[in-house]
Formats: C-alpha cells, sequence, structure tokens
C-alpha cells in the first residue's frame, strides 16, 4: 500500500476522513502499545489505491521464519513500468524490518531510465538499505532486506504484463 500511494478511508465518532497509508503508523515514542494515528472508535472502511502504468506489472514477496508464521521478517513490493528492459518507473515498499512500511525512494530512483539487471536490482537494494541501523539482535536484517528486494525485482520483470483496466464511468 504504501508503494502505490494507497489512501485509507476512516469513520469514527468524530467524522469520515481520509489519510495517505504512509501515516497510519507512527514511532513508539515512549507509547509502544499506540501503534497506529487511528483515532479512539475509529474504523478503516475503505483503500484507495490511485491508478498508473506500474501496477500493470506488480508483486508482493513476504520472507518469513516459517511458512507457519503470520508476520513477515523481511517484505518486498514492487511495481513496475518498463519499456523493454528500461525501467521507467518503480515503486519499491519494504516491510518487516521497522515499525512501517516505508517506501524506497533511493533505490525507486536507482533504477529509472536503466535496464533492469541483476547487477542494477544490486545497486538499488542497497541505495534502499544504505544507512541501516541495527540492535544486534537483527543485524542480518540488511542483507535480508537487500536479497528480498532483488529477489522481488527478478520476478517482477518476467511475469506478463497484466491489461490494462477500462475506464470506469459513474453513471
Amino acid at each position: 500500500m504504501t508503494a502505490l500511494d494507497a489512501q485509507l478511508d476512516l469513520v469514527g465518532l468524530q467524522g469520515s476522513r481520509r489519510i495517505r497509508f504512509a501515516s497510519l503508523h507512527r514511532p513508539a515514542e515512549g507509547q509502544p502499545h499506540i501503534e497506529t494515528t487511528l483515532r479512539a472508535g475509529e474504523v478503516i472502511t475503505s483503500f484507495f489505491v490511485p491508478a498508473g502504468a506500474w501496477t500493470r506489472r506488480s508483486l508482493y514477496l513476504k520472507v518469513r521464519d516459517r511458512a507457519s508464521y503470520e508476520f513477515a521478517i523481511a517484505s518486498t513490493a514492487v511495481a513496475l513500468d518498463m519499456d523493454g528492459d528500461t525501467v521507467r518507473q518503480a515503486r519499491i515498499g519494504l516491510g518487516g524490518m521497522a515499525y512501517r512500511p516505508w517506501r524506497a525512494l533511493a533505490a525507486e530512483a536507482a533504477l529509472v531510465g536503466r535496464p533492469l539487471t541483476r547487477a542494477n536490482a544490486e545497486a538499488a537494494a542497497a541505495a534502499a538499505l544504505e544507512g541501516a541501523i541495527t540492535h544486534g539482535h537483527n543485524d542480518y536484517k540488511p542483507e535480508l532486506g537487500r536479497r528480498t528486494i532483488v529477489r522481488a525485482l527478478m520476478q517482477a520483470k518476467t511475469m506478463p504484463i497484466a491489461a490494462a483496466s477500462p475506464p470506469t464511468r459513474k453513471a
């Protein structure tokens, strides 16, 4: 959702509002029991994902300890708009490595205008996690994150392109 600039519609005691998915999760800031920016009594009623050429070639890759575990230890969402092997636009979202999912803007910029090769995917993955801070118990996460990004990009490259949806009309 972060990679695609999704928005959420919320309804609560104070009425309705729309927020960016990227602003849903909040840092602990001394209150680790408060994970989201939702107000008391507020619920998510819908998601809005804007259309874009990149949505026609997209995937989500989740790496977890065991198939029975629900949570990802690393995940990558990739959406690509390509002209042959050259990346026109890339959207990359990362999860499982911080308190919230985030968009890897540096990785996206590293790909635009370049052919999607393994070397370029590795360079983009390195840019995405440059400066990552670990805490001993999670020292493995940056490398796992880089490998997950590369794997997702290379899988997305080989995907068939989904047909464009016809525009919808409201009566």
